[in-house]
């Protein structure tokens, strides 16, 4: 009943190994094959201020993935972008609960048209697909926006203290909730709220386009996900939750704090065959943020991302932190372009954060065009308020980059411990990254501990152990603690 995404791990595999075999002709099929499979599951593309449109002329029918099915036209919905749908969707909602969890629960029909709404909520045992051209439209006036407490692993508005807005699509204490469709959209139509936020006039921290918490069994699969007020998705201490062939978009630039997908002390996490084009990271995996998060308790782990393209221009493809108090560990990233970034991939953490940062895998990760490559801080200092403990250090820990290739990189690796918070066990094998600045010191490393195993381009620093491709030391590094970051390039 879901499709699948083109992107698949063995072509994946096919276009990188195109892409490293030549200089120009096999990068630009690189792009035409990549894209192309794109084009084929994602029916519209938006790129800088354009947007195409494909029609087919006829809906696909609506599959049946519940016993009950349910049109919200049934509940009064009026498709024509201006009639106000919220009763409509709190309606059919109603009805898809009262059925419980008798004969598996029930489907939320969403027809093609324009369903403009103010926030509501799902319930456990619910499938909201989306038809081919349905798009949900979330209103742009905040006061039909409902407030709600600061997340518990917070202590405040990430933006503000105090309440803070809820999501288009919520849910809380969930269990058994799909959404999907024939790549359907859900429009936060953020604009408004980017521009109020630059102009500091909102009181409250923007709200996510999604947000489920508490809940398990969730699938978002098949749609498109765009202009979102805030972090796009934002599952929060849920378990057992995927994300597959979904395109997530926002301008890459002016369009603030619009993450992609954001893991918040979930565990058992999957995210795989998506395209993601954001204002910042197209995911960051978090737990919490200093005391807080430390009380809260509640890690993420056991994450696999793979085969995903993503684009950042103002953050990271991917990263970890910088709020990860209650712990990140178990994450596979593999399987991965990320193309015209800042930064590619990145950990980012503090003083004061607690937690730990550990068993972290990144494996056959492609670099095209993008000023940094593989990112690791320790002194990104934003805090909730001034009572952080600042003798509360993460620990960063075993994490191994293998298959790192590409091209078009200022900077391949810059890797940032401190005294108070060296980094550990950081193992480096089958790295090969085509450069565009030509300096001594474009491998750069302060207070790392790990090794290179085999040969690397380009020249590690000298922080790291030497091994031979079988494993066998060939020199030891001296000097561990040596700093020789430069932010200038």
């Amino acid at each position: 009943m879901m499709e699948t995404l083109p992107v698949g791990r063995f072509q994946f595999k096919r276009l990188v190994a195109a892409f490293l075999s030549s200089y120009r002709t096999l990068f630009i099929l690189l792009w035409i094959v990549a894209f192309g499979s794109v084009f084929i599951w994602q029916r519209k593309i938006i790129g800088a201020g354009i947007s195409v449109s494909v029609k087919t002329g006829l809906s696909r029918p609506m599959p049946k993935m519940r016993p009950f099915a349910f049109n919200l036209t049934d509940f009064g919905g009026v498709g024509d972008g201006k009639t106000l749908n919220t009763a409509a969707f709190e309606r059919a909602v109603l009805a898809i609960s009262k059925l419980g969890k008798r004969g598996g629960g029930g489907q939320l029909n969403v027809p093609p048209g324009k369903w403009l709404t103010a926030p509501f909520n799902l319930t456990s045992h619910m499938t909201l697909f989306l038809a081919e051209d349905a798009e949900i439209l979330g209103i742009q006036d905040e006061k039909q926006w409902p407030l709600m407490p600061p997340l518990p692993s917070y202590g405040y508005g990430r933006e503000h203290h105090g309440p803070r807005y809820g999501s288009l699509i919520h849910g809380q204490n969930l269990k058994d909730v799909v959404i999907t469709g024939d790549n359907g959209t859900i429009n936060g139509q953020g604009q408004s709220w980017w521009k109020k936020f630059r102009q500091k006039l909102l009181n409250h921290t923007r709200g996510p386009l999604m947000q489920i918490m508490w809940s398990s069994d969730i699938v978002i699969a098949n749609i498109t996900l765009r202009d979102s007020p805030f972090w796009t998705f934002h599952p929060y201490d849920c378990k057992n939750v995927t994300v597959r062939n979904v395109t997530i978009l926002a301008p890459v630039r002016e369009a603030p704090n619009t993450d992609g997908i954001d893991p918040d002390s979930c565990e058992d996490v999957v995210i795989e065959d998506c395209y993601i084009s954001v204002g910042d990271d197209a995911i960051a995996i978090k737990s919490g943020w200093d005391q807080y998060g430390i009380a809260y308790a509640r890690p993420s782990r056991n994450i696999l991302i793979r085969n995903l393209i993503v684009r950042s221009m103002v953050s990271a493809g991917i990263s970890i932190g910088s709020e990860m108090s209650g712990g990140v560990s178990d994450v596979t990233i593999e399987n991965l372009l990320v193309w015209s970034s800042r930064r590619a991939v990145r950990i980012k953490t503090a003083t004061g954060r607690g937690g730990y940062v550990r068993h972290i895998t990144y494996r056959n990760i492609t670099f095209d065009n993008v000023r940094v490559g593989i990112v690791i801080k320790t002194d990104y200092n934003e805090h909730p308020d001034d009572d952080f403990d600042p003798k509360a250090l993460p620990i960063v820990k075993d994490i191994s980059f293998t298959g790192i290739h590409g091209q078009g990189v200022r900077v391949p690796v810059r890797i940032h411990g401190s005294e108070d918070i060296p980094i550990r066990n950081v193992t480096f094998r089958d790295m090969s990254v085509g450069l565009t600045y030509k300096k001594k010191h474009i491998f750069q490393c302060a207070f790392i501990q790990g090794r290179v195993i085999g040969t690397i381009f380009p020249a590690p620093c000298e922080n790291l152990d030497r091994y031979n491709e079988e494993g066998q030391l060939v020199k030891r590094s001296t000097a561990q603690n040596i700093t020789d970051i430069d932010y200038d390039i």
